[in-house]
């Protein structure tokens, strides 16, 4: 493939596929999928795009989308970039303020918004945001409180439908080049105000390529999309989608991933540790409940699915034939039933955003799931290494993508260079300056890398803890490593600058509960089950046993369990679910000095 344009490339896609499905939605009264030609994808595409030129956005300005998935996102994000426009994705949980200075610092013209409650906080905002022309909701049950500054996505349809705006729009079409900017991504920013991530037509094309060389799809595979659009993660996964002909099932409720999964059976699906977490607990947890015979065959199959997918078909040794046998008896009365869970046609599922065990990621393997790891950064277009589909290594992130290097710097930094690194930060020179070094991306990011090219993320740089006793703790590991318990929900781990380490932890509170009710132990509210000494020595000793591979002064020696989860509305995770180390422990300082007093 050579490197298109996204605007051109699509209009090259809506002409080859036309009368085929491109997208699916699931139409909210009848509870039924609506399929979406390419036709019809198309003609949409063109009407939005005349409507924006009609309402005066001119080439190389900025459209907001301030909303969760819908068809009518990924539909206004190509037709911005089709007028040469650039998309500023805000996510539907971002706070006002945060939306604000997004649509203040990136000048947007107009704001495309999902539901009622984006409608109420963007028309507070721009009150005082001149520069923002029209809102535009995308679900036609949004209750317009302003008909001056606002109208919905069917009016602007017909509004761009007819306009007199397609010589105007052919012309803009014909002079989109490469080097246009494409898309201003607002990183969450775990430490200070976000920065815009200046993303032009030639990343989007580099990771397209790179894609192609890496991963084994056809215009046969069914995608499921459930993760934030507005992350780059899921937005370029979709790109790569439409480029392949992948037909996209749009969910647009997170909670209902699971039936999703059963009705739409994917054979393709982007995803992130947390679930596969989350599965793997459950799974325990059931395990553990089964009578002796179910648990004993469950940790046969699983054995037996360890020794034939990840010792043999991973590293392309024949299969002895009686394992052979073996394999499909477990495959038949459990492996099988493990992998309807995610519909059970999964082809392979990319993975990223964060960490996984190692032990989960061997044990969905074998199962028979192809996760796929992979790592990389908004500011590198997501991907720059993967998991191949032989000769993995469970406890690394994947060998370096074609047409991406990668080298160790200072302090074990993993630097990347290839075209699908940003251009650099919006307004911000002195940001790029800091992270732009000779052409290479500094990523944060501490690691190594093998001779086969193979790349080992071990610790976020600017996570490193200091003990006051001079010994560095890598919190992510130990948090990676607790957070896989069926109890814990959520864990922050404590001790810059501290004699010890400590941890706010929040216990997962369906099977704390459930534990409660079956060792007597009595309660009225979370806050006085959390307070019991059987919970408190329960959790002592869970700690205990998950920390034993860790050396004695990375160990957590004092916790305090936590009612309520971190929140992005709090401000104490960011929209990719990343702790915001500094607001944490500003917030619960209280609760935090209290753990280091004698």
């Amino acid at each position: 493939m050579e490197y298109q344009h996204w605007g051109k490339l699509i209009r090259d896609r809506i002409e080859k596929y036309s009368d085929r499905i491109a997208m699916h939605y699931k139409d909210g009264k009848s509870g039924e999928w609506v399929g979406v030609t390419w036709t019809e994808f198309g003609l949409e595409i063109r009407q939005i795009s005349k409507a924006l030129i009609k309402m005066g956005v001119e080439e190389k300005q900025m459209v907001a989308i301030f909303s969760q998935n819908m068809p009518e996102w990924i539909t206004a994000d190509l037709a911005i970039m089709s007028i040469r426009g650039v998309t500023v994705p805000i996510y539907p949980t971002n706070s006002t303020t945060e939306a604000k200075y997004i649509i203040e610092d990136s000048e947007a013209q107009v704001v495309f918004v999902g539901e009622q409650e984006q409608y109420n906080r963007a028309m507070d905002l721009i009150k005082t945001v001149p520069h923002v022309k029209m809102v535009v909701a995308f679900d036609k049950n949004i209750v317009l409180s302003d008909l001056e500054r606002s109208m919905h996505w069917d009016e602007f349809l017909i509004y761009g439908k007819n306009s007199l705006m397609g010589h105007q729009f052919e012309d803009r079409f014909a002079r989109a080049e490469l080097d246009d900017l494409a898309t201003l991504i607002y990183t969450s920013g775990t430490t200070g105000e976000p920065k815009g991530v200046m993303i032009d037509h030639n990343n989007i094309s580099s990771v397209l390529v790179s894609h192609d060389a890496e991963l084994n799809v056809s215009d046969k595979d069914i995608s499921l999309s459930f993760l934030p659009l507005s992350h780059v993660y899921e937005r370029i996964w979709c790109f790569y989608c439409f480029h392949r002909g992948i037909e996209i099932y749009f969910n647009l409720d997170p909670k209902k991933i699971g039936d999703a999964m059963k009705e739409v059976k994917p054979t393709l699906m982007c995803t992130v540790p947390r679930i596969y977490e989350k599965i793997y607990a459950a799974i325990q947890s059931k395990s553990k409940d089964a009578s002796s015979v179910k648990r004993s065959l469950m940790n046969w199959a699983i054995k037996i699915g360890k020794k034939h997918n990840n010792e043999y078909l991973r590293f392309e040794k024949k299969v002895p034939s009686v394992l052979a046998l073996k394999y499909k008896i477990a495959d038949k009365l459990v492996l099988s039933k493990l992998r309807d869970i995610f519909g059970g046609r999964i082809k392979f599922m990319p993975c990223g955003g964060a960490p996984l065990d190692s032990t989960i990621i061997e044990y969905f393997h074998a199962t028979g799931l192809n996760v796929k790891m992979g790592y990389g950064l908004t500011e590198t277009m997501a991907t720059v290494c993967l998991y191949g589909d032989k000769y993995i290594d469970f406890n690394t992130t994947g060998r370096i993508i074609v047409g991406t290097d990668i080298k160790v710097g200072d302090n074990d930094e993993i630097l990347v260079k290839g075209p699908g690194v940003m251009r650099g930060y919006y307004k911000k020179p002195e940001a790029t300056a800091e992270v732009m070094k000779d052409g290479w991306f500094c990523t944060g990011d501490a690691g190594q890398i093998d001779e086969n090219g193979t790349v080992t993320i071990t610790d976020r740089i600017k996570d490193l803890m200091k003990t006051s006793g001079g010994k560095y703790i890598a919190p992510q590991k130990l948090e990676k490593t607790l957070v896989n318990d069926q109890f814990i929900e959520q864990i922050a781990v404590i001790g810059d600058c501290r004699k010890y380490v400590t941890a706010l932890a929040v216990p997962a509170m369906e099977p704390l509960q459930k534990y409660a009710l079956q060792n007597n132990i009595g309660f009225d509210t979370i806050e006085e089950l959390l307070g019991n000494s059987q919970i408190i020595e329960f959790f002592e000793k869970r700690f205990e046993e998950m920390q034993k591979e860790f050396s004695r002064f990375e160990q957590i020696k004092k916790f305090t369990l936590l009612p309520k989860e971190f929140s992005i509305e709090a401000g104490e995770i960011t929209s990719t679910l990343k702790l915001k180390r500094k607001v944490i422990q500003e917030k619960y300082k209280h609760l935090i000095d209290k753990m280091y007093k004698e």
